[in-house]
């Protein structure tokens, strides 16, 4: 007795000192709370003339610091539903490991993706795959006119800039390399559909590449075995070899092992690696 006398004891002064919960705080604990991965907003573009919902992923330690700054890596295709979550936890875990500097990530969700990836096009087939396609340009516009000064209002960011996306997502990064290449410092470009417009942004790259000598960029580029994709983005790295700029640090990375649906991942974790890898102490 004396013995489940003090043990009952000892239990109430550990619960005074608040290292046991009271029976209505255990019970408590099992409610759900809402698990935060990051921040989002909505910004009205004048640009689009619509409302854009832009999700946000802060690396850890921002918080932590009132003078940390970081740089920013754009996505299309950046809804919760879309390729945030993932890409997200991927730039969690390679920052963890110290594989990749630290890095924020602005996910852009989609309303009409096929309108906002793809350029003019002069192919009929092409046509048809949405109701309106070829609105590059002004989604193009909406990133840097509007999104980016957005960003640099509401955070805490160095002037160095990335954007990555798979397939039209990679069609629209490349071509906001030939038509807008200053603005960004790396372009990711995975599984990117440069079937589009009978292959135009292939075809043309060579003159691109010859006439913007004085070029500053890092481009990464990856494929899947879909050779709807690989056959075209096959023939870059001649190219490149023979025409980049010795400015451009570029990097090639064929995964034939890999269908267009398992790309992503595997590429996105070699081009952070590759490119945001930490500088040698």
């Amino acid at each position: 007795m004396l013995r489940h006398g003090f043990a009952v004891f000892c239990l109430f002064i550990l619960w005074l000192a608040g290292d046991i919960a009271p029976a209505s705080a255990q019970a408590s604990s099992t409610t759900s709370q809402p698990l935060v991965v990051g921040e989002t907003f909505t910004l009205d573009s004048k640009r689009m003339g619509e409302t854009r919902r832009i999700n946000v992923y802060l690396p850890p330690g921002y918080d932590e610091r009132a003078d940390a700054k970081v740089p920013v890596l754009y996505m299309p295709d950046g809804g919760i539903a879309e390729d945030f979550l993932h890409v997200a936890g991927l730039m969690q875990v390679s920052m963890a490991n110290g594989t990749m500097r630290p890095f924020m990530l602005v996910g852009i969700e989609n309303t009409q993706r096929r309108r906002d990836m793809t350029g003019p096009t002069e192919v009929a087939s092409d046509r048809k795959i949405a109701p309106v396609v070829g609105g590059s340009a002004v989604f193009r516009a909406f990133i840097r006119d509007e999104l980016m000064p957005e960003i640099a209002r509401r955070y805490r960011i160095t002037g160095e800039t990335a954007i990555v996306g798979e397939s039209a997502a990679g069609l629209f990064i490349m071509e906001t390399l030939v038509l807008a290449p200053e603005m960004f410092d790396a372009y990711i470009a995975i599984d990117p559909s440069l079937w589009w417009n009978d292959r135009a942004l292939a075809k043309g790259f060579a003159a691109f590449l010859e006439a913007n000598a004085d070029l500053k960029a890092r481009l990464f580029i990856a494929h899947s075995g879909e050779p709807s994709i690989a056959d075209v983005v096959k023939t870059l790295p001649a190219v490149l070899d023979v025409s980049a700029p010795k400015g451009l640090r570029w990097h090639y990375l064929p995964l034939p092992e890999e269908t267009h649906a398992t790309v992503y991942h595997p590429a996105a974790l070699r081009a952070f690696r590759v490119l945001f890898a930490p500088e040698a102490r």
